[in-house]
């Protein structure tokens, strides 16, 4: 077998791609220039209602970097498609990658289309499509979504499995028995970095959402009464979260990691104590709605800490540590200790912002109109904070969900760097950059694939936040 190019019979349009590309940059640049030169744009509405385009020197570097972004972008599509549909390794590299991710792009086809049709009826979510920028950020963010639920599908080799001869070998290079390439090449020990940067994408996805769904569920269940009372309550749990913010957080994970203090049990104390709030935010959340009906809140309320007491047990239990409720035999929920430290780790790192950011929107909200009015009809504390000011702040909340996520990637991967939490051998983006770093002067791939992949995910959720932050704004 011959190694894969990266274009492969799909070569012939680079020459176009660089010419465009070269073009773009120029327009850019030009674009740029004029910036300091343009006069004031002066909005002149049309007779059949549409705004006049800028005219001049700086209108016309406007129009052309636009086209040329939608030119490169259509070549993008086409090496894509291309490739995908061309007898395997025709395509080169590029198809060869774009074959092996046929499902998430038809997955990414599907969403898009019914989003589009019944965007009208989804609310702020229906909204984003209005937002070139919350689209793109968008389509990042499910890219990798959808990437991490397919990842079995995708992967071409196992993550762990070592070829000797594949060792910091080039993308597109051919395995010894003709079985296949390694796409984007071999690591130092002969693994393939494509099967694991995509199986990197699993354990992102899996902590970064979920630690920030629970650090939120911290961060409002305290934040909520703070901000409201007022007091004393207000102070003590202000300085707690200000106390928490001042200590570094990597000597933090440091400190949390080191055998003597797992030993102690500190980790899952603290996932005891975390791991609650969640229950105790549902328990309140039913018991305001529910109030003048004790039947059916009771029945809820039973049936979150009948539920949500077994989760509970057995996330934070395992057996053979110091916090070991369930018997193995019911305790069917398994996290690796190294996997709870880095939860636990974001979620406590996390959760006082949360606090602070709600605190802040509280005091806010609390003085207008209608929480007085609730207040005046008799509606109970409670009832009042969880479902008259949080529906209020979910546009801020709801942007700040998608910056911590980002935030939250950027932790694991430095985590993953430093060698804190889990194992060496893990296919985590931090953890690959780190082994991949130590011989950029060989090879580069086995850095840059994994560290462009913790880039792109992270641009996908800040271009996401910006369009939900623009959206909630005209809302």
């Amino acid at each position: 077998m011959e190694a894969l190019t990266w274009t492969g019979s799909l070569s012939l349009l680079n020459t176009v791609v660089l010419w465009l590309s070269v073009a773009f940059a120029l327009v850019v640049l030009a674009q740029i220039v004029l910036s300091f030169f343009a006069p004031e744009p002066t909005l002149r509405a049309n007779p059949d209602g549409s705004v006049a385009a800028r005219g001049g020197a700086y209108g016309a570097s406007e129009r052309a970097t636009r086209w040329l972004f939608l030119a490169l972008v259509a070549l993008a599509l086409v090496y894509l498609a291309a490739g995908a549909i061309l007898p395997e390794g025709s395509g080169g590299i590029i198809g060869a990658v774009s074959r092996r991710l046929l499902p998430v792009w038809i997955s990414l086809v599907v969403l898009f289309a019914v989003s589009m049709r019944f965007k009208r009826r989804l609310g702020l979510y229906g909204k984003l499509f209005d937002s070139t920028i919350g689209m793109i950020g968008f389509a990042i963010v499910m890219f990798w979504v959808f990437t991490a639920i397919y990842a079995d599908l995708i992967v071409t080799r196992d993550v762990l499995t070592q070829v000797s001869q594949m060792k910091n070998k080039l993308p597109g290079t051919p395995l010894p028995d003709g079985s296949g390439w390694y796409l984007l090449g071999g690591d130092h020990l002969g693994r393939d970095v494509f099967s694991r940067m995509i199986a990197g994408s699993q354990i992102v996805i899996i902590i970064a959402p979920f630690a920030t769904v629970f650090a939120f569920m911290v961060g409002i269940t305290l934040g909520l009464p703070a901000g409201y009372y007022g007091g004393k309550l207000d102070t003590g749990l202000s300085f707690l979260a200000n106390l928490i913010l001042a200590f570094p957080v990597i000597l933090f994970f440091y400190l949390l990691v080191t055998p003597e203090i797992v030993e102690t049990g500190m980790p899952q104390y603290l996932a005891v104590v975390l791991f609650l709030f969640p229950i105790v935010f549902l328990m309140v959340l039913v018991n305001s709605r529910f109030y003048v009906t004790p039947g059916l809140r009771n029945q809820l309320i039973a049936a979150i800490a009948i539920v949500g007491g077994y989760f509970y047990l057995s996330f934070v239990g395992e057996a053979g540590t110091r916090v070991a409720i369930l018997p193995p035999s019911l305790d069917l929920i398994h996290m690796p200790a190294n996997m709870l430290i880095v939860f636990v780790s974001v979620v406590f790192v996390n959760s006082p912002t949360v606090f602070r950011i709600v605190r802040g929107i509280v005091l806010d909200i609390k003085t207008r109109d209608y929480v007085a009015a609730g207040q005046t009809r008799g509606e109970r504390p409670w009832y009042i904070m969880i479902w008259e000011i949080l529906p209020n702040a979910r546009g801020p909340l709801i942007v700040d969900f998608c910056l911590r996520i980002g935030y939250t990637t950027i932790l694991l991967g430095t985590l993953g760097f430093f060698g804190l939490g889990l194992s060496p051998e893990s296919p985590d983006w931090g953890s690959t950059i780190n082994a991949g770093r130590k011989l950029m002067t060989v090879a580069q791939h086995p850095a840059i694939v994994p560290a462009f992949a913790l880039m792109s995910l992270v641009l996908g959720l800040n271009l996401l936040a910006d369009g939900l932050r623009e959206e909630s704004l005209k809302d």
